[in-house]
This record gives structure tokens, sequence and C-alpha cells, in this order.
């Protein structure tokens, strides 16, 4: 068997998410930014390339501390 590896995604192929932070828990909030920069929600995730996304957080000072 052979192990397939994902190739590296360029910069220009890479998508922007636009991330309201109003109303949402610190800490979900945290997870979710880290998941996309890491590039976990995709299918081909590896953990030694860095094929993530681009995040834009807005209202970052309405989010809500538990």
């Amino acid at each position: 068997m052979k192990t397939i590896t994902p190739k590296q995604i360029p910069a220009s192929d890479r998508k922007w998410f636009i991330i309201d932070a109003e109303g949402q828990t610190l800490g979900r909030l945290s997870t979710t930014i880290a998941t996309v920069l890491r590039g976990k929600n995709k299918v081909d995730f590896a953990t030694h390339m860095d094929n993530g996304d681009y995040v834009i957080v807005i209202n970052c000072d309405k989010f809500v501390v538990t």
C-alpha cells in the first residue's frame, strides 16, 4: 500500500473566510478559527503541510466570555 500525500496549495488558491464574532463564545470562536487556519476542515488535511485558508474576524469586541 502507498501513502497518498496531498500537494501544497498555492497562496493564490486559498479561500477567505469572514467570521462574525458577535454573540459567540470566545473558546468556540477561537477553535473554529484555528480549524480553518490549519486546514482541518478540508478533505486533504495533512498535519505536516500548511493548507489552511485566510480568516477575517469582524465585530471582535462583541464576543462573549462565560
